[in-house]
């Protein structure tokens, strides 16, 4: 998988051509807007912009626990941004959020709304603003923190790194494969040393540094990332399995894995969530076509 030549990087480089590969067509080397597109608004506090990838999984999970411990409102409208074909660079998306990346999220609960844009910002927004999955004691609390953003720093490998050559370049180049791999797994040792320690990552209790870790490690553990799992033997990582096993159980993480997802199994599939009563039916949907 070696290159046939060396590329020799001009003194300048220029953006004469698309980068290739899966995601070639929104790839570009400018921010902003591409077309005007506003928004739409529900009725309820939080307006998440978003799409069920590993980062739009981490607000939808946490948003859902908020729900199932009885926060009424903590109730949602999640809107689906299909980034594969540009929603992002909507003006009012951009609006939100200037890099153009999901997820994003809106509190109308403010004077004026308050914006929120980065993953790792959203899932400790709300955990202040609810006051749950970050523990209130000093030490809990700072490794609950270094934990999310270990992830912030981390998971950029996984995805932008890893997952980029090995599953959507446009060739199977063996260098960055290499490169990455070692990373990836570099990391799953990382948290399968903590996770011998711990149950969770910032001890006892189920805080938003699992919540952010999940979807990336604990979803790729459980071979749902890059249909990579035989190739990074991620069955070594025996704490890791433990861990992503235990969470991918609980109601909420179903439900949270669902919303704004386009992919996958179409019982899995929840491309917008109004209202808690959606996944009822969008089950019953499912089961009357099946008949």
């Amino acid at each position: 998988m070696s290159q046939d030549t060396a590329y020799t990087p001009p003194k300048v480089w220029t953006w004469e051509k698309a980068s290739g590969g899966t995601f070639a067509s929104i790839n570009r080397p400018v921010a902003g807007p591409t077309h005007d597109k506003a928004l739409p608004v529900g009725e309820h506090p939080f307006q998440l912009y978003s799409m069920g990838t590993p980062n739009g999984v981490k607000v939808t999970t946490l948003l859902e626990e908020l729900l199932a411990l009885g926060y009424r409102d903590a109730e949602y409208d999640a809107w689906l941004i299909r980034i594969g074909e540009g929603d992002q660079f909507g003006s009012g998306f951009v609006e939100v959020n200037p890099n153009s990346k999901i997820p994003a999220l809106m509190d109308h609960s403010t004077t004026p709304p308050t914006r929120v844009f980065e993953s790792g910002a959203i899932l400790l927004y709300l955990a202040e603003r609810f006051g749950e999955f970050l523990p209130k004691d000093h030490a809990t609390r700072t490794e609950t923190l270094n934990w999310l953003f270990w992830q912030m720093g981390s998971a950029p490998y996984v995805g932008g790194g890893f997952g980029h050559f090995y599953a959507y370049a446009p060739e199977a180049l063996e260098y960055p494969i290499d490169r990455f791999a070692m990373e990836v797994k570099r990391q799953l040792d990382v948290l399968d040393r903590r996770l011998a320690e711990t149950r969770y990552l910032a001890g006892d209790d189920y805080t938003i540094a699992d919540i952010a870790n999940w979807p990336w490690y604990g979803q790729l553990a459980l071979g749902r990332l890059y249909d990579a799992g035989e190739f990074l033997q991620v069955q070594e990582y025996a704490n890791v399995q433990r861990w992503a096993r235990e969470i991918d159980a609980r109601p909420a993480v179903k439900r949270g894995r669902m919303v704004n997802r386009t992919f996958g199994e179409p019982a899995m599939q929840l491309h917008e969530r109004h209202a808690a009563s959606d996944f009822e039916t969008r089950i019953e949907d499912k089961l009357e076509t099946s008949q």
